[in-house]
């Protein structure tokens, strides 16, 4: 018998350690189980409330098994995408105003909103502009502050607003090259309207006026052209009549010095053998083109660089963005 109880004592490996009532009912002290003094429950009361107050810092331990957050920090490349951004947009903020404000200042001087005026001002080359300023500075503001904030949302709608611009020139380009003759004649048209108008129309006389000196010409096709012109027309009366700009003439200063606005003054009723030694026979729209021609490959580098540099903004703002949220993501 005395060995039989030795035998039930030994704990082998297929026996279990426990019984069922005990496993069913872990509420229930198991007998022989001597009772928790009360220093052993203050250990355990401790250790239970420093477990709480730590849990937080012990979900971010590798060693505790809890999940780890990613952390990020802003690279050097980051900061110099924000700032050059930044400052970029900053110094087109600054021309779109400048730009806008000398369109507003053309406006108000010419009095364009005045009541008899304010039916053409749709006409009105201040209008283009007083356009693109604000425009320029609408575009350029909100991706000044919107790399400047981190706001995701400005920078967001400034791309999608370089990508807009980007979209329309080069839709420009396509329709440009494909209606060059249809072109041709809006330009002759335009020249037309302004050599009409040139005596009305201040912004349109300096247009004229700078075309025909910097380009060595005389109206549209030809000098005869300034016909149409109620002032030069050679059945009007006045000084003016039958004759030419003084930006027509070959030399419009008198002794080299004085601006004189008269040298033009009946050349219309000048033969061409007479009349080339006094203004520029050639027409205007030959001289555009040939200026045209001349510099085709500057026009073409300026359009691919400035392509390329709203190419790069909208690269260097996506990166920013994608920056700003995984950054505000991992915290």
């Amino acid at each position: 018998m005395r060995g039989y109880l030795m035998l039930k004592r030994i704990s082998l490996p297929w026996r279990r350690g426990d019984s069922g009532q005990g496993e069913s009912s872990p509420l229930i002290p198991k007998a022989g189980s001597r009772e928790e003094g009360p220093e052993e429950l203050g250990q355990v009361s401790n250790e239970f409330r420093q477990g709480g107050q730590n849990n937080g810092q012990d979900n971010n331990n590798p060693a505790s098994g809890g999940h780890v957050q990613p952390f990020y920090r802003y690279s050097l490349m980051d900061y110099f995408l924000k700032y050059f951004l930044f400052l970029c947009n900053l110094m087109f903020t600054v021309l779109g105003l400048v730009v806008l404000g000398l369109g507003m200042w053309g406006l108000v001087s010419k009095e364009s909103f005045a009541q008899e005026k304010i039916s053409s001002i749709g006409t009105d080359p201040m209008l283009i502009l007083v356009t693109l300023g604000l425009v320029l500075t609408m575009l350029c503001l909100s991706g000044c502050v919107g790399a400047l904030r981190e706001n995701c949302f400005l920078l967001k709608m400034f791309c999608g607003m370089v990508l807009l611009l980007i979209t329309a020139q080069v839709l420009v380009v396509i329709v440009a090259y494909s209606l060059q003759d249809q072109i041709g004649d809006y330009v002759r048209s335009g020249v037309l309207t302004a050599m009409v108008r040139y005596q009305d129309d201040l912004d349109l006389r300096f247009i004229v006026d700078e075309i025909q000196s910097n380009l060595q010409c005389c109206g549209a096709e030809n000098y005869r052209d300034w016909e149409i012109n109620i002032y030069y027309n050679c059945s009007a009366p006045g000084v003016l009549a039958c004759g030419v700009p003084a930006t027509c003439c070959v030399d419009p200063l008198e002794n080299g010095t004085v601006w004189n606005s008269q040298c033009g003054v009946g050349a219309q009723a000048l033969d061409e053998f007479t009349a080339q030694s006094v203004i520029f026979l050639g027409g205007c729209l030959g001289g555009i083109s040939r200026w045209v021609e001349q510099h085709e490959g500057l026009i073409g580098t300026i359009g691919f660089v400035v392509l390329g540099v709203q190419i790069v903004t909208v690269f260097v703002t996506t990166r920013l963005v994608e920056s700003i949220q995984w950054h505000h993501f991992s915290w």
